[in-house]
């Protein structure tokens, strides 16, 4: 082979590689802007509303989802778990998604349904779960939660987030309110109410267990209780 045959040769041979190159390069981009599958994000809120009765807990939390892919994701369900807790602990059930933070009778509330995160884009969401006759009457303490979620992609329940929800915090759990959710000390008089509002209802819990006992059952249309239960 001659020299100018040679040289010919390495001409094609360069120019191939750097066509299958420029191919794979750009199956690479249209596929990481347009198809890839991205995954949800959330972060640890910085408050809670609570309420908490014997039968009855219930929490409501202000969430941001990022969907961190192109292609949209279908949240089918939620659930707040327990996973330091004793099994008899029932999850926390998604049973509504309000339009605010703080309960109150004039909010529009709405039944737990299917939404889509787009792609690339984040939704602020406030969402309310409810553990009905559960055992779980929380201690004035810091739980560890997780958030779990079944998407349309995936197959049954994934982990979305694990945070500390400060109990402690609860002062008042009878009343439907707000409270924060940092890592705050209290002062010694609400460590004292939140104690003693606590312990009466783990007493509660225990008078209604006992044999032969019968209490009025509590009303779910308390002050700044919405009704939404499933």
């Amino acid at each position: 082979m001659t020299t100018a045959d040679q040289a010919a040769s390495s001409s094609l041979t360069g120019a191939g590689v750097v066509s299958v190159c420029a191919l794979l390069f750009t199956v690479a981009s249209f596929w990481w802007l347009n198809a890839r599958q991205g995954r949800l994000k959330t972060w640890e809120p910085h408050a809670f509303a609570a309420i908490i009765h014997s039968s009855t807990a219930r929490l409501r939390l202000p969430l941001v989802l990022h969907n961190t892919g192109p292609k949209p994701i279908v949240v089918q369900d939620l659930i707040l778990t327990f996973p330091d807790e004793p099994a008899s602990h029932l999850p926390l059930l998604w049973v509504s998604t309000p339009s605010r933070l703080q309960p109150g009778p004039d909010e529009d509330v709405k039944l737990p349904a299917g939404f889509v995160v787009p792609g690339r884009e984040a939704q602020q969401l406030f969402l309310e779960f409810e553990a009905p006759f559960s055992g779980f009457v929380p201690e004035a303490r810091d739980y560890k939660v997780q958030l779990q979620a079944r998407v349309g992609h995936r197959k049954g329940w994934r982990r979305l987030l694990t945070f500390t929800l400060r109990a402690a915090n609860i002062i008042d759990p009878d009343r439907y309110t707000v409270y924060n959710n940092a890592p705050v000390e209290l002062t010694k008089e609400d460590q004292r109410r939140a104690d003693a509002a606590l312990l009466e209802l783990l007493q509660e819990q225990g008078d209604d267990s006992a044999p032969g006992s019968r209490r009025p059952r509590r009303s779910s249309h308390d002050d700044g209780d919405a009704d939404t239960s499933r």
